[in-house]
């Protein structure tokens, strides 16, 4: 196994503090600059109502099939109201794009159109699908080009997303705007008393941080301490800056999305009231989690439901997120940033919504005693098990109709966090305890606290394919980007691995 470097973050601050002590206070002002915090907590004048995203217009093809059309183009927009354009990308539009929509059962098919001046791809994040389809780095869209997967979508209802998945081009890209909402609905979830009037009391929030430049321009600024991507100081919600959002019903279901590159959010109500957590990344959970807070790391979802009353506004917040580390580091991550998010008004006369139920759908439970193998992924610095990712590298094989069990740790001070494709998968423990009820549920990404290591269950059903693999990787996408993924394929019972599509690739570290 190739020799683990020290994790950078450790050695810088290490060095800051060797300097502070040898030439004593004066560069202290200097070292907390490049780890000031972000606080918008009261600043924020929530003045432009929330852009909602559109639901993308479908129709059936003489298959059956569900199609809809995806256009991935460049543009402009004026986020701030002061006529300064930021140069951007989306899809059928200037900036993110518009929200998908499908029932279990049924067979989708995406015309993916590539309008950008670079290859791209569409990954259908939490989607249960063939390695084909998934739009991983191997499903690469040419300049011009059209790309059309088509699945049966078979998973429960659940808040999904895509966006690009280009090797070492996916933070760049979803930086200016290229992601959008997927939701599946399913029979289960209908018969539930819960809201679900699309853009009325079910409402998308898409969660993403960004900085700009004096000349308007997104402007990804890396702190050298944390190590973790770009951190912005201004938080927009579905592509909008200071949003409101005007409530109608005495509830309404926000479904949270995480949509940054490197940020960590802390997300609860101004006034520490608390919500109903129905949902988590891959559906509903078998029972209601009433809290005050809900974290979520890059690429996690949550839905919740918040109780207003007449007149009333309140703020949607994130507080400093718990991120398991300390001191300079933690500050530098982000841990120690507050945000003003999105201002719920509600009318003065509100529609009556039913209580949100207490049990909602049943959550079949995985068995880790009946794992086919156990594995484990240590990430740290850049590598996953030492190693950095290689297109033309499977790392391993998983069999069709078999279960295993993942134990997944972070063994640096930096943070990270784990996301797999294809497979929705169930927490058993977070560093040898049971996890808490709100984690009982599907998941597809977690946070990875520093030295704590996460089991998890998974089962690989359905698809197989020896050479096509799927992708699991840290969704801090600058990780990502720098080769902390890896490869596996899904075969048939008693068939070997094959080999992936010739691509180029970050080489291992020696």
């Amino acid at each position: 196994m190739p020799t683990r470097r020290r994790p950078l973050v450790r050695v810088l601050i290490g060095v800051l503090a060797g300097v502070l002590v040898l030439c004593g206070g004066g560069v202290a002002a200097v070292t907390w600059t490049l780890v000031r915090t972000t606080d918008t907590v009261g600043e924020v004048d929530f003045v432009r109502p929330l852009a909602v995203p559109p639901l993308a217009q479908s129709r059936l093809d003489d298959q059956g099939r569900r199609v809809f059309d995806l256009l991935a183009r460049d543009g402009r927009r004026d986020f701030r109201g002061d006529g300064r354009l930021t140069r951007t990308a989306g899809f059928d539009g200037d900036f993110l794009g518009p929200t998908l929509r499908a029932k279990r059962g049924e067979q989708v098919r995406v015309n993916v159109v590539n309008k950008l001046g670079e290859e791209t791809n569409v990954h259908w994040h939490g989607m249960h699908l063939p390695a084909r389809m998934d739009g991983g780095p191997h499903q690469l869209v040419r300049p011009g080009a059209t790309w059309s997967p088509t699945w049966r979508v078979d998973q429960p209802a659940a808040t999904l997303w895509y966006h690009p998945h280009p090797h070492g081009a996916t933070e760049e890209q979803v930086y200016r705007g290229l992601a959008g909402m997927f939701i599946l609905d399913d029979d289960r979830e209908a018969a539930l008393p819960l809201p679900r009037s699309y853009g009325v009391d079910d409402v998308p929030v898409i969660v993403q941080d960004r900085s700009f430049s004096r000349s308007g321009q997104f402007s990804k600024s890396r702190n050298v301490i944390a190590s973790i991507g770009a951190l912005g100081d201004t938080v927009l919600v579905n592509g909008t800056v200071g949003p409101y959002l005007d409530v109608r019903t005495e509830r309404v279901r926000l479904r949270l999305l995480n949509a940054s590159t490197a940020r960590t959010y802390d997300f609860g109500l101004s006034d520490d009231r608390s919500f109903a957590l129905i949902g988590t990344d891959g559906g509903l959970l078998a029972r209601t989690a009433r809290l005050t807070r809900v974290r979520l790391s890059p690429g996690e979802r949550a839905e919740i439901v918040v109780d207003v009353r007449p007149g009333e506004r309140v703020t949607l917040r994130s507080t400093p997120p718990d991120l398991g580390i300390g001191g300079l580091a933690r500050r530098s991550a982000g841990g120690a940033d507050r945000f003003d998010v999105l201002q719920l008004r509600a009318a003065g006369t509100l529609t009556p919504s039913p209580p949100v139920p207490d049990a909602l759908v049943p959550v079949d439970r995985l068995d880790p005693a009946a794992a086919a193998t156990t594995r484990r992924l240590e990430f740290q610095g850049r590598d996953i098990n030492g190693r950095s990712m290689r297109m033309d590298r499977i790392d391993f094989a998983a069999t069709r109709d078999t279960t295993e069990v993942w134990e997944v740790v972070n063994s640096d001070g930096t943070p990270h966090n784990f996301h797999v494709h294809d497979v929705q998968f169930q927490l058993l423990s977070v560093d040898g305890a049971a996890p808490p009820p709100e984690m009982g549920g599907w998941k597809d990404t977690i946070y990875l606290p520093p030295h704590q290591p996460m089991r998890i269950v998974l089962r690989f059903t359905d698809h197989s394919d020896p050479n096509l693999p799927y992708m699991f990787h840290c969704h801090l996408l600058w990780h990502e980007d720098s080769g902390m993924m890896g490869q596996f394929v899904v075969v048939d019972p008693g068939q070997a691995p094959g080999r992936p599509p010739a691509h180029g690739g970050h080489a291992e570290h020696d």
